[in-house]
């Protein structure tokens, strides 16, 4: 569809232009954020994860800016009165026809509404003026002939051991291996009792992305293999040595290993992609439960991942009947949180007052929502999906989740006709709150599952703290379970650098009057965290003071925390493994161990998120 499509219909100058600057402010950041992805390679083989991590995170903001840079354009080249109805219908329709050989259609549609909502009322959201549904295809955009999407190789020709070093050294990494052979030879050994010993088929061939996914301190080879009607997906880490060099790490080939590695909980991955659609896609084939958002916001495209998870809650909407409620467990005092029962998230709006010992306010909150969404998130903390003005069906609200919207949040909450609108809020998917999730299994007299639940919190608390997180308030109601038994925080708004903390010991009492007071004798200063007094708020319950001291009594210890954050202040970038230790090759190249404790033989099944 181009603009000769419409000789007649598109007749308005300022809206073909206004489109083509749009698509420009699009064109602009998508080739940025590529420059990222690339610069990824570079910063992996030369080791340098402090660049690598400020790249990552700097990342994430580009589409905001790209936005912002586009509406000041746009502000200050038109005036209001020349934006009536009929431009802003053209303008869509221009925007449409730009898009007819684009390679990045859905994101530019994406950039299109952040761009338009950031300038129209709300009343203007619909079809009409921005892209509610999507309009141009993705199937069958085709790459630039020397850069396609994946790679086919053809073991039966040249042997698997000889198609997988040639797999590898394609990447054409600048830097050395430290026993390339000796690894390939282990990766074609496990792939071997992957594909069994099914007879050969004439499309036999092993099909590989053609850019590594890089992430933290690896890199990952995403493919999979093909024989007859049979699929085989697999992924291979690439790490550094603590000689520097290059090892292959394992073989990650069930799906759910695979699907943990792309989990919501974790940072994004950077690649370079031109035509994101066709990699979405194949992962798709890989992992055919994830849904796309989450596939496209696990790829660093979070702005798309948002617009598709929203398209999905509106059809979910129209095909459902229940209400929205106020979500189980304890009461937050700074969030209200309320969920569909159908739907698997939940709601989150901050409160417009907090009551003590709460001292904070709604600005530094959201600092502390945006801290997590640029943080490498290891696996523990769950991302979240910000929205503001979000208009929901009012009768579909129960009484009592009305009545504490107004009165918790009344800045918030606004009614228009049938829809009450929601200014600001997030969307996180929904877990068990682990005081509820312990509570049960108390009742149910489940040991094993209390001993798992507090061996994964410590677990959870440990791989935090290596990636420079403190927690703030550690109580079991800020943490989740997840459906495959994985502890996840999800409660931010006390959430500190563990730099920023000062780790103190509780100094002895000088006097009787001192032991006996009920306030402390000793200055507390803002970031003091005293690590002996965790056990006052968390042991109280004997089982779970016993399973407790046995995974993770240094917890309760200051020289445990101290030497945390003396190796983060000195640079060390610690291992945090998207994957059991025990599926690892020889021990004799694996890279200095991570934080965490090697957890026992029960909790080495990896949970679907």
């Amino acid at each position: 569809m181009t603009q000769a499509a419409f000789p007649k219909l598109l007749s308005s100058q300022i809206a073909f232009d206004i489109a083509r600057t749009i698509r420009d402010g699009f064109d602009k950041h998508y080739r940025l954020f590529r420059d990222t992805s690339r610069q990824a390679k570079i910063h992996f083989e030369q080791g340098d994860w402090a660049t690598a991590q400020q790249a990552a995170r700097e990342r994430i903001g580009f589409y905001d800016q790209r936005v912002q840079e586009c509406v000041h354009l746009l502000e200050d080249e038109y005036d209001h009165s020349e934006l009536t109805d009929e431009v802003w219908r053209e303008l869509k329709l221009h925007f449409i026809g730009m898009l007819s050989d684009h390679k990045q259609p859905e994101l530019a549609e994406t950039f299109f509404n952040s761009v338009c909502c950031n300038i129209l009322h709300r009343t203007y959201f619909h079809n009409d003026f921005i892209f509610v549904r999507p309009v141009v295809s993705t199937e069958y955009i085709e790459t630039e002939e020397l850069a396609p999407t994946y790679r086919v190789y053809y073991p039966g020709t040249d042997g698997l051991r000889f198609t997988l070093k040639r797999i590898i050294t394609n990447f054409q990494l600048d830097a050395a291996f430290a026993n390339l052979d000796r690894d390939v030879e282990q990766v074609e050994t496990r792939l071997r009792q992957i594909f069994g010993s099914n007879k050969i088929e004439p499309n036999h061939q092993i099909q590989v992305l053609s850019s590594l996914f890089y992430r933290n301190k690896g890199a990952y080879i995403v493919g999979k293999g093909i024989n007859g009607n049979k699929e085989y997906p697999f992924v291979v880490p690439i790490l550094h040595n603590r000689n520097a060099e290059l090892i292959l790490d394992t073989v990650l080939f069930d799906q759910e290993q695979i699907t943990v590695l792309f989990s919501f909980t974790r940072a994004y991955f950077l690649v370079d992609m031109e035509v994101p659609s066709a990699y979405v896609q194949f992962l798709r084939s890989l992992l055919p439960r994830k849904p796309r958002s989450e596939i496209y916001t696990i790829l660093g495209l979070q702005k798309q991942g948002k617009t598709l998870f929203y398209r999905d809650y509106l059809q979910h909407l129209k095909h459902s009947s229940d209400q929205f409620e106020i979500a189980p467990g304890i009461r937050g005092l700074v969030m209200l949180v309320f969920a569909l029962p159908s739907f698997p998230y939940v709601f989150k709006v901050i409160k417009d007052f907090f009551p003590a010992p709460k001292e904070t306010t709604r600005a530094l909150i959201k600092e502390k929502y945006l801290l997590v969404k640029n943080h490498d998130r290891v696996g523990r903390m769950a991302d979240t999906l910000e929205y503001s003005n979000v208009a929901f069906p009012q009768h579909r609200f129960t009484e009592a989740l009305i009545a504490e919207l107004k009165h918790f949040a009344p800045s918030l909450v606004e009614e228009d006709g049938e829809q009450l609108i929601i200014k600001h809020l997030y969307i996180e998917r929904r877990m068990v709150p682990l005081n509820i999730w312990l509570s049960n299994a108390e009742k149910e007299g489940d040991d094993l599952q209390i001993e798992h639940g507090v061996l994964e919190y410590g677990n959870a608390i440990k791989e935090l703290v290596a990636a420079n997180i403190f927690p703030g308030d550690m109580l079991y109601k800020n943490f989740g379970v997840t459906r495959h038994q994985r502890v996840v925080f999800y409660d931010y708004d006390e959430i500190e650098y563990i730099t920023d903390c000062v780790f103190r010991d509780i100094p002895e009492a000088r006097t009787d009057e001192e032991e006996m007071s009920a306030e402390p004798w000793y200055p507390i200063g803002k970031h003091d965290v005293f690590p002996e007094q965790f056990g006052r708020f968390l042991l109280g319950n004997a089982k779970i003071r016993r399973y407790f001291m046995k995974y993770h009594a240094d917890l309760l210890t200051r020289a445990w925390w101290q030497a945390r954050k003396q190796r983060i202040a000195d640079g060390y970038v610690e291992d945090v493994f998207p994957y059991p230790q025990n599926i690892r090759f020889s021990n004799q190249h694996q890279p200095t161990p991570t934080a965490t404790v090697t957890p026992p033989p029960f909790m080495e099944t990896l949970e679907n998120e």
